[in-house]
């Protein structure tokens, strides 16, 4: 029995670094990415890069939120309070991304804003479309190990990046292939949409058995 509790102590610590080192790179990569896709999003006028960019920048801060969850594991005992505090939080950033986009995609359909074209704007589109499934799985796969709703949310975030660089290639490709400039708000919009379903879903999912209660 002893040993059984042993060799789970010892897969749940492994989870744990391996959630840590995976943290890392999402705030690493998405701090370069947020960066690069405001700046290229504000360049171009651009609301689906400006808004992505800031999702970016929001996945930082799911992130942060996780990694200072993680952190808790060096008090021991039950995480399941934590847990439920860091999840509100993620849950939070999606709802303000949501508003956010929502409200600039409208109003540039509404005005009939013409973004330029963005080259940088497409190729960062593309890796992401190639990194953020990888990442997001790789997370996933994590959770039930911790036991961590705030580590399903933060996949879940890493998850909805993938989707909406698939969002946001669409709208900047038709923007640049075909001139369809309504195409990048509307793609704003479907970020918009995603955001505010995903921050529904983060506020109101069950807790996982807390690996550290049982």
């Amino acid at each position: 029995m002893a040993a059984t509790a042993g060799l789970r102590l010892t897969d749940r610590a492994a989870a744990v670094r391996r959630a840590k080192q995976l943290n890392v790179a999402t705030i690493s990569w998405n701090a370069i990415e947020g960066v690069v896709a405001v700046t290229a999003g504000i360049a171009a006028g651009s609301v689906s890069l400006i808004g992505f960019g800031f999702d970016s920048g929001i996945e930082v801060s799911a992130a942060l939120v996780l990694a200072w969850r993680l952190r808790q594991e060096r008090r021991g005992g039950c995480m399941q309070a934590t847990d439920a505090r860091a999840t509100r939080v993620i849950a939070v950033s999606f709802l303000a991304l949501g508003l956010f986009v929502g409200i600039e995609s409208i109003r540039d359909l509404w005005s009939g804003a013409r973004p330029e074209v963005s080259t940088v704007g497409l190729a960062m589109a593309f890796m992401s479309l190639a990194v953020m499934p990888v990442l997001a799985r790789a997370k996933r796969a994590l959770a039930p190990a911790l036991g961590s709703a705030a580590a399903v949310a933060d996949a879940k975030q890493t998850n909805l990046c993938a989707l909406l660089s698939g969002v946001l290639l669409v709208g900047l490709g038709a923007n640049a292939a075909l001139g369809w400039w309504w195409a990048d708000p509307l793609a704003g919009t479907g970020i918009a949409a995603l955001a505010l379903l995903e921050a529904r879903r983060t506020w109101t999912a069950e807790s996982l058995q807390d690996t550290c209660c049982t």
